[in-house]
């Protein structure tokens, strides 16, 4: 993931605005492969039915509060050395970046507790970073030092040691999915940043020489890469969904690590696994992933936009975090033009989620807890949105869900929902309060309760239409 995206604009209510649409490029909706696969097409339509998952981005970077892995990129310094307040040079900060390992430590980690946490706040699935651009791995690797179970890390003697073993049986324990993020790069792999090669020490994305001129090297990178994804497919239980970032490493720029061998494999022993070649296109990017934006209109294929709480992916040190208002309103704008959010969470180095960040999910779930009928396992419906209006389906019945601006918005005591199809019951879904109400040219005007109208206004409104 990478920061380019962040958003300064301000919010009446003085929290940085959810969203932009356009920032990142991703894989067009038309262009989507899909699957042959009647076990793959069906696992797709799971994804959908979840619609909330918690990503997280964490390792030792967490430590100094800057962006993930790309201030190691020269090329990238523009935009991701803006939080390097400290006097160094670049090389020092590679080699002080690279030696973050000698010093995490996050003894207050509990598994466990993050797991319940996200059960209890309507999370559905987790995305975790096995290993980010930098090349640490948060797993017991055998292909390489720069682990968290190495001796170089003071975590390594510590019980839950094997963060993504620890992390994905305790998610797994409490009925979550698991969705792997896996960076195709390798920033610390000396076959793929070959040191002495053409490039010197001038860094960048892509690898430090030319692949077609050094094969035998590429080749190298290649069946770690393949050994890596291997043990997590087989050493860590049933994983969901394989969520590839890097999407420069790909054949077109002459970065084929031959994914598809690796994956089929991988489906050998777990043919549910899901694959997000993200930005690349092709049979192996079973979704399409926008990040820190959402598409303008609805997608008719399966994609989950990944969206951070705060202001950045990794935790950074007194950040701003979006209101659970904020929160709710991303939600069900993503969910009603069909896709999932992903909601990144960066936790402390020392093993805590931030309290605000905790927070705010526990007041998404609450709301969810109410509302989550319309949320959960619905589909796109026409017209989507009008106004403060959006709308999503389940069959027959149709959820009408009103986003009110602000705590003290006035409640009306008439509402006119935008839509001229005919039901036989209109229910407020908090409650399940049947309605009065009546046709008109505008659409389906009710009538709230003044028990309602008297309350705080809540973050939205969810009208269940029924009876078609």
């Amino acid at each position: 993931m990478s920061e380019m995206s962040e958003m300064n604009a301000e919010t009446q209510e003085g929290a940085p605005a959810a969203v932009v649409e356009g920032v990142h490029n991703y894989s067009r909706e038309e262009d989507w492969v899909k699957p042959d696969d009647p076990v793959l097409l069906e696992r797709l339509e799971w994804f959908r039915d979840q619609k909330l998952g918690l990503m997280m981005h964490w390792g030792p970077y967490s430590q100094l509060g800057v962006v993930e892995s790309w201030a190691l990129s020269d090329a990238d310094a523009d935009w991701s050395r803006d939080g390097i307040d400290w006097d160094v040079s670049a090389e020092e900060l590679k080699r002080e970046y690279f030696g973050l390992n000698r010093t995490f430590n996050p003894l207050r980690f509990q598994p466990e507790l993050w797991a319940g946490l996200a059960a209890d706040s309507g999370f559905k699935y987790l995305n975790f970073t096995t290993k980010h651009h930098d090349g640490f791995c948060m797993w017991d690797t055998r292909t390489t030092d720069y682990r968290v179970t190495h001796p170089d890390c003071p975590f390594h003697a510590h019980r839950h040691a094997d963060i993504c073993g620890r992390l994905f049986d305790a998610f797994r324990a409490k009925g979550l999915a698991i969705s792997a993020y896996f960076s195709k790069a390798d920033w610390r792999s000396p076959y793929y940043w070959a040191p002495g090669m053409e490039r010197g020490g001038r860094t960048s994305r892509g690898t430090s020489y030319d692949t077609k001129e050094h094969p035998w090297l590429w080749e190298q990178f290649v069946k770690f890469t393949h050994e890596q994804i291997g043990e997590l497919m087989t050493r860590y239980g049933r994983i969901d969904m394989l969520w590839l970032d890097a999407g420069w490493v790909n054949a077109a720029n002459n970065q084929d690590i031959r994914l598809g061998e690796a994956v089929e494999k991988a489906r050998e022993l777990q043919p549910w696994l899901l694959c997000a070649d993200r930005t690349v296109g092709g049979p192996y990017e079973n979704l399409i992933t926008p990040e820190q934006t959402l598409p303008e209109r609805p997608l008719l294929v399966p994609w989950e936009s990944c969206i951070t709480m705060g202001t950045s992916f990794s935790f950074r040190y007194e950040d701003t975090y979006k209101t659970v208002r904020q929160l709710v309103h991303l939600l069900v704008e993503i969910v009603a033009k069909g896709g999932n959010l992903a909601l990144n969470v960066g936790p402390q180095p020392d093993g805590r989620l931030p309290e605000t960040a905790v927070a705010r999910m526990k007041g998404l779930g609450a709301w969810l807890k109410v509302n989550g009928e319309a949320i959960y396992g619905t589909r796109i419906c026409e017209p989507y949105g009008s106004g403060s209006w959006r709308f999503t389906r389940k069959g027959e019945t149709v959820y009408a869900l009103y986003l009110v601006e602000r705590e003290q918005s006035p409640m009306e005591a008439e509402m006119c929902i935008p839509l001229r199809d005919s039901f036989v019951r209109v229910e407020l879904l908090d409650g399940d309060i049947p309605l009065d109400y009546r046709l008109t040219e505008k659409g389906i005007t009710v009538r709230l309760p003044a028990s309602v109208r008297e309350k705080e206004a809540p973050e939205a409104i969810v009208f269940r239409l029924s009876g078609k």
